[in-house]
Protein backbone atom coordinates (compact mmCIF):
# COMPACT_ATOMS: atom_id res chain seq x y z
CA UNK A 1 0.00 0.00 0.00
CA UNK A 2 1.47 3.64 -1.19
CA UNK A 3 2.59 5.59 2.04
CA UNK A 4 0.13 8.27 0.78
CA UNK A 5 -3.10 6.06 1.11
CA UNK A 6 -5.30 7.21 4.15
CA UNK A 7 -5.75 4.17 7.00
CA UNK A 8 -8.79 6.30 8.56
CA UNK A 9 -11.90 8.02 7.03
CA UNK A 10 -11.87 11.88 7.48
CA UNK A 11 -14.50 12.72 5.09
CA UNK A 12 -17.86 13.83 6.68
CA UNK A 13 -19.87 13.75 3.52
CA UNK A 14 -19.33 10.22 3.65
CA UNK A 15 -19.89 9.80 7.58
CA UNK A 16 -23.51 11.56 6.47
CA UNK A 17 -24.19 9.10 3.55
CA UNK A 18 -23.27 6.28 5.60
CA UNK A 19 -25.57 6.81 8.65
CA UNK A 20 -28.15 8.37 6.18
CA UNK A 21 -28.21 4.28 4.67
CA UNK A 22 -27.97 3.01 8.11
CA UNK A 23 -31.18 5.45 9.54
CA UNK A 24 -33.49 3.73 6.23
CA UNK A 25 -33.59 0.56 8.66
CA UNK A 26 -36.74 -0.80 10.11
CA UNK A 27 -37.26 -0.74 14.05
CA UNK A 28 -40.03 -1.33 16.25
CA UNK A 29 -43.36 1.09 15.51
CA UNK A 30 -40.62 3.01 14.14
CA UNK A 31 -39.23 4.67 16.58
CA UNK A 32 -35.92 4.48 15.29
CA UNK A 33 -34.21 4.77 18.54
CA UNK A 34 -30.34 5.07 17.30
CA UNK A 35 -27.84 7.98 17.82
CA UNK A 36 -24.19 8.26 16.19
CA UNK A 37 -21.36 10.01 16.88
CA UNK A 38 -18.40 10.07 14.17
CA UNK A 39 -15.36 10.75 15.65
CA UNK A 40 -12.80 12.18 13.28
CA UNK A 41 -9.51 11.46 14.39
CA UNK A 42 -9.76 7.91 15.48
CA UNK A 43 -12.05 7.28 12.30
CA UNK A 44 -14.53 5.43 14.83
CA UNK A 45 -18.22 5.98 14.36
CA UNK A 46 -20.25 4.92 17.77
CA UNK A 47 -23.70 3.32 17.77
CA UNK A 48 -25.61 4.12 20.91
CA UNK A 49 -29.68 3.43 21.96
CA UNK A 50 -31.75 6.37 22.36
CA UNK A 51 -33.72 5.10 25.63
CA UNK A 52 -35.74 8.12 25.41
CA UNK A 53 -37.29 5.78 22.62
CA UNK A 54 -37.98 3.03 24.28
CA UNK A 55 -41.11 1.03 25.49
CA UNK A 56 -41.16 -0.12 28.80
CA UNK A 57 -44.40 -1.90 28.57
CA UNK A 58 -43.81 -3.77 24.95
CA UNK A 59 -40.17 -4.02 25.31
CA UNK A 60 -39.03 -3.85 29.01
CA UNK A 61 -35.60 -5.39 28.36
CA UNK A 62 -35.08 -3.41 25.38
CA UNK A 63 -34.90 -6.50 23.15
CA UNK A 64 -36.58 -5.07 20.39
CA UNK A 65 -34.69 -2.09 20.55
CA UNK A 66 -31.45 -4.07 20.15
CA UNK A 67 -32.91 -5.44 17.04
CA UNK A 68 -33.05 -2.02 15.28
CA UNK A 69 -30.02 -0.96 16.43
CA UNK A 70 -28.34 -4.30 14.86
CA UNK A 71 -30.81 -3.92 11.99
CA UNK A 72 -29.15 -0.05 11.18
CA UNK A 73 -25.84 -1.62 12.00
CA UNK A 74 -26.01 -4.01 9.20
CA UNK A 75 -26.84 -1.25 6.85
CA UNK A 76 -23.88 0.98 7.86
CA UNK A 77 -21.99 -2.14 7.02
CA UNK A 78 -23.93 -2.86 3.54
CA UNK A 79 -23.36 0.82 2.70
CA UNK A 80 -19.58 0.91 4.20
CA UNK A 81 -18.74 -1.81 1.49
CA UNK A 82 -20.52 -0.08 -1.46
CA UNK A 83 -18.02 2.76 -0.73
CA UNK A 84 -14.72 0.17 -0.60
CA UNK A 85 -14.44 0.54 2.86
CA UNK A 86 -13.91 -2.27 5.50
CA UNK A 87 -15.70 -1.28 9.05
CA UNK A 88 -13.95 -3.01 12.16
CA UNK A 89 -17.14 -3.69 14.47
CA UNK A 90 -17.09 -4.06 18.12
CA UNK A 91 -20.43 -4.77 19.56
CA UNK A 92 -21.06 -3.58 23.17
CA UNK A 93 -17.87 -2.00 23.16
CA UNK A 94 -18.91 0.04 26.45
CA UNK A 95 -19.71 -2.70 29.14
CA UNK A 96 -21.55 -2.44 31.58
CA UNK A 97 -20.51 0.86 32.21
CA UNK A 98 -22.41 1.70 29.30
CA UNK A 99 -24.75 -0.28 28.17
CA UNK A 100 -26.07 2.18 25.69
CA UNK A 101 -22.91 2.07 23.28
CA UNK A 102 -24.55 -1.14 21.40
CA UNK A 103 -21.22 -0.61 18.56
CA UNK A 104 -18.02 0.93 17.61
CA UNK A 105 -16.88 0.85 14.21
CA UNK A 106 -13.81 1.83 12.93
CA UNK A 107 -14.00 3.21 9.32
CA UNK A 108 -11.18 2.28 6.89
CA UNK A 109 -10.63 1.52 3.64
CA UNK A 110 -11.03 -2.31 2.39
CA UNK A 111 -6.93 -3.12 1.13
CA UNK A 112 -4.59 -2.00 4.24
CA UNK A 113 -1.36 -3.22 4.67
CA UNK A 114 -2.63 -4.07 8.59
CA UNK A 115 -4.74 -6.99 6.86
CA UNK A 116 -8.63 -7.62 6.72
CA UNK A 117 -10.61 -6.38 9.87
CA UNK A 118 -11.78 -8.75 12.30
CA UNK A 119 -14.67 -11.05 12.86
CA UNK A 120 -17.69 -10.11 14.80
CA UNK A 121 -17.70 -11.36 17.90
CA UNK A 122 -19.80 -15.17 17.77
CA UNK A 123 -19.70 -15.09 13.87
CA UNK A 124 -17.17 -17.16 11.47
CA UNK A 125 -14.21 -14.48 9.88
CA UNK A 126 -15.34 -15.95 6.57
CA UNK A 127 -18.98 -14.57 7.05
CA UNK A 128 -18.79 -11.30 8.01
CA UNK A 129 -18.90 -9.50 4.65
CA UNK A 130 -21.87 -7.46 4.11
CA UNK A 131 -21.88 -7.66 0.28
CA UNK A 132 -22.30 -4.51 -1.40
CA UNK A 133 -24.76 -6.02 -3.92
CA UNK A 134 -27.67 -5.75 -1.03
CA UNK A 135 -27.20 -1.47 -1.42
CA UNK A 136 -29.93 -1.13 -3.32
CA UNK A 137 -32.13 -2.63 -1.27
CA UNK A 138 -31.65 -0.43 1.61
CA UNK A 139 -33.80 2.26 0.46
CA UNK A 140 -36.48 -0.12 -1.64
CA UNK A 141 -36.90 -1.76 1.32
CA UNK A 142 -40.62 -1.12 2.90
CA UNK A 143 -42.80 -2.73 5.38
CA UNK A 144 -46.11 -3.93 4.03
CA UNK A 145 -49.36 -4.08 5.79
CA UNK A 146 -51.14 -5.04 2.90
CA UNK A 147 -52.72 -8.35 1.67
CA UNK A 148 -50.04 -10.86 -0.17
CA UNK A 149 -50.79 -13.03 -2.86
CA UNK A 150 -51.07 -17.31 -2.73
CA UNK A 151 -47.85 -17.25 -4.69
CA UNK A 152 -45.16 -19.63 -2.86
CA UNK A 153 -41.72 -18.53 -1.94
CA UNK A 154 -39.37 -20.80 -4.27
CA UNK A 155 -37.62 -23.22 -2.29
CA UNK A 156 -34.29 -22.08 -3.80
CA UNK A 157 -35.39 -18.08 -2.09
CA UNK A 158 -36.29 -19.62 1.18
CA UNK A 159 -32.57 -21.50 1.20
CA UNK A 160 -31.11 -17.86 0.06
CA UNK A 161 -32.33 -16.49 3.11
CA UNK A 162 -31.83 -19.15 5.57
CA UNK A 163 -28.72 -18.43 4.70
CA UNK A 164 -28.19 -14.75 4.80
CA UNK A 165 -29.24 -15.35 8.88
CA UNK A 166 -26.87 -17.83 8.94
CA UNK A 167 -23.91 -15.47 7.96
CA UNK A 168 -24.61 -13.44 10.65
CA UNK A 169 -25.00 -15.73 13.55
CA UNK A 170 -28.57 -16.29 14.02
CA UNK A 171 -31.24 -18.88 12.16
CA UNK A 172 -34.08 -18.26 9.81
CA UNK A 173 -36.18 -21.23 10.31
CA UNK A 174 -39.66 -21.78 7.88
CA UNK A 175 -42.21 -23.35 10.30
CA UNK A 176 -43.97 -26.09 9.16
CA UNK A 177 -48.14 -26.38 9.65
CA UNK A 178 -48.54 -26.97 13.11
CA UNK A 179 -46.04 -25.00 14.77
CA UNK A 180 -47.31 -22.46 11.92
CA UNK A 181 -50.76 -22.64 13.58
CA UNK A 182 -49.35 -22.10 16.97
CA UNK A 183 -47.77 -19.14 15.70
CA UNK A 184 -50.48 -17.87 14.77
CA UNK A 185 -52.94 -18.70 17.24
CA UNK A 186 -50.50 -17.14 19.60
CA UNK A 187 -50.40 -13.70 17.74
CA UNK A 188 -53.75 -13.27 17.42
CA UNK A 189 -54.09 -13.91 21.35
CA UNK A 190 -51.55 -11.60 22.27
CA UNK A 191 -53.07 -8.68 19.62
CA UNK A 192 -56.39 -9.57 22.13
CA UNK A 193 -54.51 -8.99 25.21
CA UNK A 194 -53.00 -5.73 24.17
CA UNK A 195 -56.33 -4.23 23.46
CA UNK A 196 -57.30 -5.12 26.58
CA UNK A 197 -54.35 -3.27 28.27
CA UNK A 198 -55.07 0.52 28.07
CA UNK A 199 -51.94 1.10 29.41
CA UNK A 200 -49.83 -0.97 26.46
CA UNK A 201 -52.68 0.62 23.86
CA UNK A 202 -51.92 4.22 25.17
CA UNK A 203 -48.11 2.90 24.50
CA UNK A 204 -48.45 1.88 21.22
CA UNK A 205 -50.73 4.94 20.14
CA UNK A 206 -47.86 7.36 20.82
CA UNK A 207 -46.24 6.16 17.64
CA UNK A 208 -49.16 6.20 15.50
CA UNK A 209 -50.02 8.99 13.23
CA UNK A 210 -53.46 10.36 14.15
CA UNK A 211 -55.96 9.91 11.91
CA UNK A 212 -57.00 13.64 11.42
CA UNK A 213 -54.82 15.23 8.82
CA UNK A 214 -52.00 17.36 9.80
CA UNK A 215 -50.39 20.88 8.59
CA UNK A 216 -46.92 20.99 7.94
CA UNK A 217 -44.94 20.79 10.72
CA UNK A 218 -48.04 20.44 13.42
CA UNK A 219 -46.82 18.09 16.70
CA UNK A 220 -48.59 14.75 17.36
CA UNK A 221 -49.42 13.79 20.75
CA UNK A 222 -45.77 13.52 21.23
CA UNK A 223 -44.84 16.54 21.00
CA UNK A 224 -43.21 15.21 17.76
CA UNK A 225 -42.99 16.30 14.17
CA UNK A 226 -44.03 14.04 11.17
CA UNK A 227 -40.30 12.09 11.16
CA UNK A 228 -41.20 8.91 13.19
CA UNK A 229 -43.80 6.64 14.06
CA UNK A 230 -46.75 4.85 11.95
CA UNK A 231 -48.31 7.28 9.78
CA UNK A 232 -51.61 6.72 8.30
CA UNK A 233 -51.02 5.63 5.27
CA UNK A 234 -48.79 3.12 6.19
CA UNK A 235 -51.18 1.42 8.35
CA UNK A 236 -52.95 -1.11 5.79
CA UNK A 237 -56.49 -2.34 5.67
CA UNK A 238 -58.17 -3.95 8.66
CA UNK A 239 -58.56 -7.45 8.10
CA UNK A 240 -61.81 -8.79 6.94
CA UNK A 241 -60.79 -12.30 6.06
CA UNK A 242 -57.80 -14.48 6.31
CA UNK A 243 -55.40 -15.54 8.45
CA UNK A 244 -52.18 -13.38 7.47
CA UNK A 245 -50.76 -12.13 11.41
CA UNK A 246 -50.81 -8.25 10.38
CA UNK A 247 -50.89 -5.89 13.38
CA UNK A 248 -54.20 -3.28 13.34
CA UNK A 249 -52.31 -0.58 14.89
CA UNK A 250 -55.28 1.48 14.46
CA UNK A 251 -56.59 -0.11 17.72
CA UNK A 252 -60.13 0.41 19.13
CA UNK A 253 -59.71 3.93 17.28
CA UNK A 254 -61.59 4.71 14.05
CA UNK A 255 -59.07 5.44 11.23
CA UNK A 256 -60.76 7.26 8.17
CA UNK A 257 -60.45 5.64 4.43
CA UNK A 258 -59.03 2.50 6.12
CA UNK A 259 -61.53 -0.26 3.63
CA UNK A 260 -61.26 -3.68 4.99
CA UNK A 261 -59.19 -6.40 2.47
CA UNK A 262 -59.00 -9.78 2.47
CA UNK A 263 -55.73 -11.71 3.67
CA UNK A 264 -53.76 -14.74 3.11
CA UNK A 265 -55.78 -17.80 4.34
CA UNK A 266 -52.26 -19.69 4.70
CA UNK A 267 -49.62 -16.85 5.28
CA UNK A 268 -45.85 -17.64 5.02
CA UNK A 269 -43.87 -16.98 8.09
CA UNK A 270 -40.57 -17.30 8.99
CA UNK A 271 -38.57 -16.97 12.90
CA UNK A 272 -35.52 -15.49 13.75
CA UNK A 273 -33.79 -17.12 16.34
CA UNK A 274 -30.31 -17.15 18.35
CA UNK A 275 -29.48 -20.03 21.06
CA UNK A 276 -29.04 -17.73 23.56
CA UNK A 277 -31.15 -14.65 24.75
CA UNK A 278 -28.76 -12.12 25.73
CA UNK A 279 -27.65 -7.78 24.13
CA UNK A 280 -24.98 -9.79 22.15
CA UNK A 281 -27.58 -11.88 20.86
CA UNK A 282 -30.02 -9.22 20.41
CA UNK A 283 -27.40 -7.38 18.31
CA UNK A 284 -26.98 -10.42 16.11
CA UNK A 285 -30.28 -10.83 15.36
CA UNK A 286 -31.05 -7.68 14.49
CA UNK A 287 -28.24 -7.83 11.72
CA UNK A 288 -29.52 -11.05 10.67
CA UNK A 289 -33.14 -9.92 10.32
CA UNK A 290 -32.02 -6.90 8.09
CA UNK A 291 -29.66 -8.94 5.89
CA UNK A 292 -32.52 -11.47 5.28
CA UNK A 293 -35.14 -8.34 4.70
CA UNK A 294 -32.61 -6.83 1.92
CA UNK A 295 -32.39 -10.45 0.67
CA UNK A 296 -35.96 -10.83 0.38
CA UNK A 297 -36.14 -7.56 -1.20
CA UNK A 298 -33.61 -8.16 -3.67
CA UNK A 299 -35.62 -11.07 -4.80
CA UNK A 300 -38.91 -9.28 -5.21
CA UNK A 301 -40.68 -9.92 -2.08
CA UNK A 302 -42.81 -8.01 0.51
CA UNK A 303 -42.61 -8.52 4.40
CA UNK A 304 -44.04 -7.49 7.41
CA UNK A 305 -43.96 -7.93 11.34
CA UNK A 306 -45.72 -9.75 13.71
CA UNK A 307 -44.43 -8.72 16.98
CA UNK A 308 -47.31 -9.25 19.27
CA UNK A 309 -46.68 -12.28 20.94
CA UNK A 310 -42.51 -11.65 21.34
CA UNK A 311 -44.44 -8.59 23.34
CA UNK A 312 -45.37 -10.96 26.27
CA UNK A 313 -42.79 -13.03 28.27
CA UNK A 314 -44.97 -16.14 28.68
CA UNK A 315 -46.16 -16.06 25.17
CA UNK A 316 -42.70 -15.66 22.98
CA UNK A 317 -41.67 -18.33 25.31
CA UNK A 318 -44.41 -20.60 23.62
CA UNK A 319 -43.44 -19.36 20.20
CA UNK A 320 -40.17 -22.06 20.38
CA UNK A 321 -40.66 -24.94 17.70
CA UNK A 322 -39.49 -28.20 20.54
CA UNK A 323 -38.56 -29.94 17.04
CA UNK A 324 -36.03 -27.31 16.06
CA UNK A 325 -34.22 -27.50 19.11
CA UNK A 326 -33.22 -25.12 21.87
CA UNK A 327 -33.52 -21.73 20.47
CA UNK A 328 -35.00 -18.04 21.25
CA UNK A 329 -37.38 -16.18 18.66
CA UNK A 330 -36.77 -12.57 18.35
CA UNK A 331 -38.92 -12.02 14.91
CA UNK A 332 -41.95 -13.12 13.17
CA UNK A 333 -41.32 -12.50 9.94
CA UNK A 334 -44.76 -12.41 7.40
CA UNK A 335 -42.79 -12.78 3.71
CA UNK A 336 -45.28 -13.05 -0.07
CA UNK A 337 -45.00 -11.50 -3.16
CA UNK A 338 -47.77 -8.80 -2.95
CA UNK A 339 -47.41 -4.15 -3.33
CA UNK A 340 -45.00 -2.21 -1.75
CA UNK A 341 -45.39 -0.95 1.41
CA UNK A 342 -45.51 3.04 2.30
CA UNK A 343 -42.85 4.99 3.19
CA UNK A 344 -42.68 5.83 6.86
CA UNK A 345 -40.78 9.15 7.78
CA UNK A 346 -37.35 8.80 9.37
CA UNK A 347 -35.61 11.77 11.74
CA UNK A 348 -33.46 14.34 10.14
CA UNK A 349 -29.74 13.75 10.45
CA UNK A 350 -28.91 16.04 13.00
CA UNK A 351 -31.04 14.88 15.51
CA UNK A 352 -29.50 11.11 15.07
CA UNK A 353 -25.66 12.27 13.88
CA UNK A 354 -22.70 14.11 16.03
CA UNK A 355 -19.26 15.01 14.20
CA UNK A 356 -16.71 15.77 16.31
CA UNK A 357 -12.87 15.03 16.88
Amino acid sequence: MDAQTPTILDDDATVVALVRDATAAPSMHNAQPWRFRYHRAAGTLDLDADLDRAMPLADPTTRGLHLGCGAALLNLRVAAARLGLAPEVTLLPGGEPEPQRLASVRLRPAHRADGPAPPLPGVPAARTAAPAVLHPAIHARHTSRLPFTDRPVPPVVRAELVEAAALEGAELTFPGASHRQLVLDLTRDAEGYDHMDAAREAERQRWVEPAAPRTTGARTGRGRAARDGIPVGALGPPRASGAAPVRDFAGRAATAGRRPADFERNPQIALVRTRSDHPLDWLLAGQALQRVLLEATRHGLRASFATQALEWPELRWLLRDPQSGPGHVHMVLRLGYGPPGARTPRRPLREVLTIGD
